[in-house]
Parts: structure tokens; sequence; C-alpha cells
């Protein structure tokens, strides 16, 4: 994984010709700036680059001048990865985000490092900082050049999320642990698609037609499932059977579905992302407030990231006020455990919802729940995801959502149908050219 090169190189000069190259960067980009040229961010990695090779051969002529050996080629490819990354990635982590392999990346300080993989293996790895200082710091690089608006993290804000550039999600904390803590976990497909699920064993081929159907029937759909157990990657997925031509409203608390990047997918995104309060404790919008404006927007559908909180009963409210076709993610340990989730954050929420009432709301607003579900594979013993369990809301009954599970596990664990459709969603379905058990897919849009 380490080759010897990078084992040897200094990071304390990587930092110092990451200053000098950014100062001078800034430098050449105002004034390229004043004389009305706008640097896009390949602009800037270029000029960076051509920026680092100057630095590195002043470098290496000082050192010829010193009667030391000057920088070889190898330590030059080196430094300019490094120095790159520590300015427009994400430093010493860069190299691991760039692995296709690599699932999650977990950091307890700087120098207790653990790579989880796609297999199921994990190994411990080199530091991604000098010092748990410089962790912090890289973080913070990293807070105010990702997303929409430059997030805090320090002692008055010691807990951030945010979505890297290459779309995935870091959580970090400080302050509140013994060490700065970081989590990485990535996205290891840019641009996910049902078949792409379909392929690696997420989906069978009646389960990818059906959530084909389901999103073009315009049916409101809430993916459930633990933690990693991939909930935003299927969701995306879901998203990109949209039709191009529909406006599309997102809300998240820090970006991570990136469809208002996929113009050829979706042309028409309104991306809103959650806003923290400033050191004064000012300026916060709510994933709630965000969900309400939603609506002053003309969305066509309303795609909420992950509800973590009193958003909920916006979202809801949003789903049965004539937006069908929404989308949502929720934590959750079965598809049945949705129902009582979602009373559970109403109740907390600003309007106190009690639980009959916020029953009441689900069963008006949502259609389906989907469910998947992370496990190893008995057979190889890896890492596996799948969607287990797809229950359709039915109505509402003595106080509570009524609820059957369409799909769900056999006896000999594969997921099959387990119970009928109502007369309307089956209709409703049919007319996207699906019914269970036999079915034909609608062509891409």
């Amino acid at each position: 994984m380490t080759t010897a090169v990078e084992s040897a190189v200094d990071y304390g000069l990587v930092k110092v010709l990451r200053e000098r190259t950014g100062q001078v960067l800034q430098q050449r980009r105002r004034a390229l700036e004043a004389g009305d040229r706008q640097l896009s961010d390949a602009d800037l990695r270029a000029l960076s680059l051509d920026i680092i090779a100057d630095e590195l051969q002043a470098l290496s002529a000082e050192r010829i001048n010193n009667g030391q050996v000057p920088i070889s080629l190898d330590e030059e490819e080196w430094l300019t990865t490094a120095v790159a990354a520590a300015l427009h990635g994400a430093g010493r982590l860069q190299p691991w985000l760039e692995n296709v392999d690599v699932e999650n990346i977990d950091a307890n300080g700087f120098d207790e490092v653990f790579v989880s993989f796609a297999d199921g293996s994990q190994q411990k790895v080199g530091p991604i900082a000098e010092s748990d200082a410089d962790m912090i710091e890289q973080i913070r690089v990293l807070a105010a050049t990702s997303g929409l608006s430059s997030r805090p993290f320090d002692a008055a804000n010691p807990q951030l999320d945010l979505r890297l550039p290459d779309g995935s999600r870091l959580s970090a904390v400080m302050s509140v642990a013994h060490r700065p803590g970081l989590s990485v976990r990535r996205k290891r497909l840019r641009v996910a698609r049902l078949s792409d699920l379909r392929a690696n064993g997420t989906l069978t081929l009646e389960i990818e037609a059906f959530l084909t159907a389901a999103v073009r029937a315009r049916l409101n759909i809430m993916i459930a499932g633990e933690v990693n157990a991939g909930k935003t990657t299927l969701l995306q997925a879901v998203a990109n059977e949209i039709d191009p031509r529909e406006r599309l409203i997102t809300i998240e608390r820090s970006l991570e579905l990136g469809l208002h990047e996929l113009a050829d997918l979706h042309p028409n995104v309104l991306a809103l992302e959650e806003r923290l309060a400033n050191a004064e404790g000012q300026g916060y919008v709510s994933m709630a407030d965000l969900v309400r404006r939603s609506l002053r927007s003309n969305p066509q559908r309303v795609i909420v990231g992950e509800v973590l909180g009193d958003e909920v009963v916006a979202m809801l409210n949003a789903m049965s006020q004539g937006n069908d076709g929404s989308l949502s993610t929720i934590h959750a340990n079965s598809s049945a455990d949705v129902f009582q989730k979602i009373s559970t954050y109403a109740i907390q929420a600003v309007e106190r919802m009690p639980i009959d009432a916020s029953q009441l709301l689900v069963a008006n607003a949502l259609k389906l729940v989907v469910f998947v579900d992370r496990d190893l594979d008995p057979t190889t013993g890896l890492q596996r995801r799948r969607v287990t369990s797809i229950r359709e809301v039915s109505g509402y009954a003595d106080g509570r959502v009524a609820s059957s599970e369409i799909y769900a596990l056999d006896e000999s664990d594969n997921v099959v149908p387990s119970a009928p459709l109502t007369d309307r969603t089956r209709a409703r379905l049919e007319r996207q050219h699906f019914q269970v058990g036999s079915f034909d897919f609608p062509g891409r849009w």
C-alpha cells in the first residue's frame, strides 16, 4: 500500500510547500481576476501544478548549492501529489479516497487510522497528519472549502458533517473526545443506477423493476436501514429513474446526493443545505425551514436526504400536499420499525405532534418503505448489502399505520413477493408495465 518513497517523504516539507504554493496561487489568482478572467476549479488546479513545479525546481537548486542530492524524479512526483492534495484535496487522506476498494476510513487521532475495504477486511494504516493539531487544521480546510458554506470546527462547534468533493461523507469530532476523531464513508458509485445495484447483488431483477416503476408512478418512498447500509446510494439510484424534465429540490444536512451535479440526468435541480449558526449563534437555517421553503420553489418532487429530527413533519406535509413521488431516507432496524421512528421524531418536533396524529399523517403521505440490510454472506463470509423488505402503506386503523410487507425474505434467504398490493397501487404500477412476478422494464428516459 505505502511505497518506499511515500514513507520517506518529509511531511513537514509538504506543509511548507503547501503554504508557499498557496500564497503564490492567491497572488496570481487575484492578478488574473483583476483582469476580468474568472478561474474554474480546473484552472486553479493547473495553475497550482505549475507553481508546485517551480517550487520543487527551486528546492532542487537550493540542495545542489548546499552540496546535497537534488530531488529525485520519484520524490518529485510524490511531493507534487502530496502538495496538490493538501491544497485541493483531503491531504494525506486523498490516496485512500482515490482507492476504489476503500469503503470506510476511521481515525482516532492522527496516527490511529483504520481503513475498511469492500471485501469486509480492515487494515491499520499510516498517519493522516503530523499531529492531532495538524489533523484538526486539515479538517478545518475541508470544512471551509466543501459544501455550500463554510462550516466551523472548533471548541464551540466540536461536531462536523460534510460532503467531500468526491461525494464521500466526512464526520468529525473534537473536544468532546479524548482525541480528535474522523470517519469517512466512501461513495464508491459516483453515479448510482438501479442496474448497478442489481449487478452487485443489492437488488434482485424484480426489485429493480418494481422500484423503477414505483418512482415513475410517483409513489412516495422512504428508504430505511441501519448505519452504513447504503441508504443514500439507493436513494440516488432511485432518484436517477426520475424523468429529466422534472424539477427536483433536494434538502440535506450536508450535500451528499449530488443530483445537481448530474446535468444529463437532472438538468433542473435546486440543492438546499442546512446552514449552521455562526459564532454569534445567528444564521441557522434548519432542515425543517428548508423543507417548508422548498414548497414555494415550484418543486415537482422533494427529496430529503436523511430524516433525523423535526423536519419529518414538514416532509410528510409536503408529501401529502401534492408533491407525489417524493423520496427520503431514515435510520431504522426494519421496515416495520419506520412508522414508530417517525412518530418518535414527530413528538419531539416543534409541533409536538401526538403519536396518533403522526401515524395518520404517515398513512396519508407515505406509500412505500424500502428496507436495505447489511450482513455477511454465509457462503463467502463477505459483507453484503441487500434490499430485504418492501412494505406498502395501506391506510390507518386503530391509531396506527396499516401496512403489509409485499416483499420479504423466505426460508431460503431469497427476497420474494409475500403479500398482495392494494388495488390502487397495483393499478399505478401496471401503468408503468409492472406486475408482481411478471414485468417489463420501461425504457430509459
